[in-house]
């Protein structure tokens, strides 16, 4: 018996009835032979794991753009942060792991550069319209490895596709990471608005800390015991209502207080104008985009949807060099 066998073998015994087993996926869109080790869905988060748009995500905003200090997150961070929680989740319900940890560690791959400033402008510029979760998908699919995609199966995609609250996962491992994310982001979001000094534990309102407790490092641990203690042996993945109102009322809370405060966004016009900008720039001079942009082009793909490829792969020091390049003359530069 081969060790993917076995350790499908091993799934079969030990995962709970509602887990997606790995044996049972729906399987990729281009038929492979299997691997002999590993099965699909480790692949599958190997495959993301050592992708060009994986590594990208270092360079790419968070929440805080240009922040003064090396301990705030980056896209890449946040999704670190909500890898570790899916899988903690994932292990403690016997679900598929490796499921999770691959939706969690793809969710974000079609993320723009400048967070969701760099979103929000290229779905205004573009008629096509633009959506994080949507160009997540078509990175894998499409755009890795130079118009071949990674390939990945019907349950990661899924996943990666319906990671964000109005989603609905198909697999309890896509739920799984639909919560984590959440929980990740309002976490490390409280952490950082507290290190730039625009919050402090203090500011937390009483409805939600008489629930979670007023310390962020608290919240994780008290969110995923929730979680699990109320998802076990269900085929769900849910929070109590006393939790789930409480999540809901700090995420309200960081709209106001963080994710629209202007010390942390004094920077976000600027960023949607320089990729609005870049937008227009590649639309207008379709010569000048790099060659696998070009063949996309002579696929019929549309121009609108090629420059989002584009600008949406670039890291947010690319962005900015590349607007330089263009608009800025050379003696001007620093």
């Amino acid at each position: 018996m081969l060790i993917r066998e076995r350790l499908e073998k091993r799934e079969e015994d030990y995962l709970s009835p509602y887990a997606c087993h790995s044996a049972d996926s729906k399987g990729r869109d281009r038929a492979e032979e299997e691997c002999d080790i590993r099965p699909v869905f480790q692949r599958d988060r190997d495959r993301i794991l050592h992708s060009k748009s994986f590594r990208r995500l270092k360079d790419k905003t968070q929440v805080f753009l240009t922040p003064d200090g090396d301990h705030y997150r980056t896209r890449l961070t946040h999704t670190l942060e909500v890898s570790q929680n899916a899988r903690t989740i994932a292990k403690a319900l016997r679900l598929n792991e490796e499921l999770a940890e691959a939706i969690a560690l793809g969710h974000d791959l079609g993320h723009t550069p400048f967070g969701h400033a760099g979103e929000r402008a290229l779905n205004n510029v573009c008629p096509l319209g633009f959506a994080h979760n949507v160009q997540s998908v078509r990175t894998v699919e499409l755009l890795e490895k130079g118009g071949q995609g990674l390939n990945l199966t019907v349950e990661v995609r899924d996943g990666i596709l319906h990671h964000q609250t109005r989603g609905t996962p198909s697999t309890l491992e896509g739920q799984v990471v639909r919560f984590s994310d959440k929980i990740a982001y309002i976490h490390h979001d409280m952490d950082d608005a507290i290190r730039a000094g625009i919050l402090t534990q203090n500011d937390v309102p009483g409805e939600i800390g008489d629930v979670i407790g007023y310390d962020s490092a608290e919240w994780i641990d008290h969110f995923i015991h929730d979680i699990v203690s109320n998802s076990s042996g269900r085929n769900a993945i849910v929070m109590s209502e006393p939790v789930e109102g409480a999540l809901k009322r700090l995420r309200q809370f960081m709209f106001e207080r963080v994710y629209i405060n202007p010390k942390a966004k004094s920077e976000e016009r600027k960023a949607v104008m320089l990729v609005e900008t870049l937008y227009d720039y590649f639309c207008r001079h379709r010569d000048v985009l790099p060659d696998e942009m070009r063949m996309l082009l002579e696929k019929g793909e549309p121009l609108e949807r090629v420059v989002c490829d584009h600008i949406s792969a670039m890291t947010d020091r690319y962005a900015i060099a590349k607007f330089e390049e263009i608009y800025v003359p050379a003696s001007w530069h620093g």
